[in-house]
């Protein structure tokens, strides 16, 4: 049969990381890759690769990459991106796969892996998804929320205008949240779906 690959995909402010919580609780592992990006970034090899691109000054004082700075040159243009995305991406690839491969071993029946720019099923980490699960609400909620939890909110408006659109996700989803009420209504959505999903497993 294989582990069961779950991608959680949404919009910032949407609730991913509410419904990954979920079935976190139910026992099932979790890859973040927000956070499998950061960890490529202090792998010394990529380390190199982006200073020769980008130049020194993406170093902070203690000689690790501010992510800040990579992002200032990175998404200057779509060229500069393009460079950015070729040194990361085959090694968040390889990281992730090493990481899918031990979850495996272990004998787990399922992973959700929480994916923020998930663009298409195709050309992205979630090529060989076995469900894509959309978390979707509305615009607006979603922008009190981000702002609620630390967020600008002119900075939330221009990265949810970089992401693609819930029409998009809707799309591309097999199994789709709408969280435009309470945690506890997402949360018992969830469930409800894992609940009868887990019966094949």
């Amino acid at each position: 049969m294989g582990m069961k690959k779950l991608f959680v995909i949404g919009g910032m402010g949407a609730g991913k990381s509410t419904a990954r919580k979920v079935l976190a609780e139910q026992g099932v592992p979790y890859i973040d890759l927000d956070k499998v990006g950061h960890d490529v970034l202090l792998w010394d090899t990529v380390k190199a690769d982006l200073v020769e691109a980008f130049g020194a000054d993406i170093l902070g004082a203690d000689g690790q990459i501010v992510r800040s700075k990579v992002a200032a040159k990175a998404f200057a243009t779509p060229a500069e991106t393009r460079k950015l995305n070729r040194i990361t991406m085959p090694r968040i690839e390889e990281a992730f796969t090493d990481q899918l491969d031990e979850l495996e071993r272990q004998g787990n029946k399922a992973v959700v892996v929480e994916y923020s720019v998930f663009k298409n099923r195709t050309s992205s980490l979630a090529y060989d998804a076995d469900v894509v699960i959309a978390v979707l609400a509305p615009l607006d909620v979603r922008i009190e929320r981000a702002v609620a939890s630390g967020f600008d909110e002119a900075d939330v408006r221009r990265r949810i205008a970089r992401q693609i659109t819930d029409a998009d996700r809707i799309e591309a989803a097999d199994v789709v949240f709408n969280n435009d009420g309470t945690p506890e209504e997402l949360h018992n959505q969830v469930i409800a779906w894992w609940g009868e999903y887990r019966k094949d497993l």
